[in-house]
């Protein structure tokens, strides 16, 4: 969505501690990966106990809403004026790997997905050619651009992968629907796909660029798309990577611009979560947290939202029912799958992402990236 992009104020950093213990639910424990509604317990509360963001120094003052978190020591972000980092030490030192024409175009990277240190795919977005898939695997010692868009219509703002080959990048509506644009070969060549199991978009609809969480996806084949700037925030989802979709309202207030969803995260194909709200500074973002135990067939409110706007979230790994929320007014975590949100931590993120060793990584405006750590 074009509309997004103007800078927020950063908060000081404090370590937060998790006050408060979750109510018990019988809710289905889903640490196998078996679908169900993720359930509350005792000991998701225990392991976040005096957890925290330690902020890393990137040398870097640009905004970063793209975050690939490979392990506790490596990930990559991207951001603004074409910049793209790598750690591969846990954030003690960064190596600026941005690609050269990125740069001197100034290009907005705000997505990119690893698969481990050296290979990643990254996205810029705007109007027309500004849109653009990048392609690296030499830890980002050179890039290949393999898409740049042709159609001024167009404006994608996420990308998301199933595995090493097959991914998927979402553009705002071209002719009244989404464009989906898909490959089957870890990036090196795009396609277009049909348009026809596609539904209608609502007139402004559109995906938020803001974290790289408006297209998301769970197991082999299904995927999330989240909108806003319409009538009604809506998720649509796909169970055969993107080319046929069906739509749920979120019940996230929309009916401007600048609302709606922002961000999804499923921890399997059945157990979602949705954030968003108003990214406008000092806008209120009421009811802006839904859930879904059905892979995103429906989507109840959460009871006990965050309290602000957010734009980034993801599941903690190996934890019965714990995710994070994260906005540029602060990190807000829950034990009980979504449905209830206390705040974390303050300070500045755009985005967050976990690995599947359990670690989790948050990044944002001037230069700011976080590992979440005990205090």
């Amino acid at each position: 969505m074009r509309l997004l992009g103007v800078g927020m104020c950063a908060a000081v950093l404090a370590l937060g501690l998790l006050a408060a213990p979750a109510h018990a639910d019988g809710g289905t424990d889903g640490r196998d990966g078996t679908e169900g509604t993720a359930g509350t317990g005792a000991a998701d509360v225990h392991a976040l106990r005096g957890m925290g963001w330690a902020v890393k120094d990137t040398g870097k003052d640009v905004r970063f809403r793209g975050l690939a978190a490979v392990s506790r020591t490596t990930a990559w972000i991207a951001g603004s004026k074409g910049t793209v980092l790598r750690t591969v030490d846990g954030g003690r030192s960064w190596r600026d790997v941005s690609p050269p024409g990125a740069v001197a175009e100034g290009l907005e990277l705000r997505d990119i997905e690893a698969f481990d240190a050296r290979r990643a795919v990254a996205l810029s977005i705007g109007e027309g050619e500004a849109s653009r898939v990048l392609r690296t695997e030499d830890g980002g010692a050179t890039w290949t651009e393999a898409f740049r868009n042709p159609d001024p219509r167009a404006f994608y703002d996420c990308l998301t992968f199933f595995d090493s080959r097959h991914g998927l990048a979402v553009s705002d509506p071209v002719d009244g629907r989404f464009r989906m644009l898909s490959t089957d070969d870890g990036g090196r060549n795009w396609t277009v796909l049909p348009g026809a199991g596609m539904p209608d978009a609502l007139p402004g609809e559109a995906g938020f660029a803001a974290s790289g969480q408006c297209l998301v996806s769970a197991g082999s084949r299904d995927v999330w798309l989240a909108t806003g700037g319409g009538a009604s925030a809506r998720i649509l989802h796909s169970a055969d990577r993107g080319r046929t979709w069906r739509v749920a309202e979120s019940g996230i207030p929309a009916g401007d611009a600048a609302k709606g969803v922002f961000a999804l995260a499923f921890r399997d194909r059945t157990t979602g979560l949705a954030v968003g709200g108003d990214y406008r500074t000092g806008e209120a973002s009421p009811h802006a947290a839904a859930v879904s135990a059905d892979a995103g067939r429906t989507w109840q409110p959460s009871p006990t939202p965050p309290p602000a706007y957010r734009s980034g979230a993801a599941w903690l790994p190996h934890l019965r029912g714990a995710a994070l929320a994260v906005g540029p007014t602060g990190t807000d975590v829950t034990t009980d799958g979504g449905r209830s949100w206390r705040p974390l931590q303050t300070g500045s993120f755009d985005t967050v992402d976990c690995a599947a060793d359990g670690s989790c990584w948050a990044a944002g405006e001037k230069g700011r990236v976080g590992r979440l750590e005990r205090s």
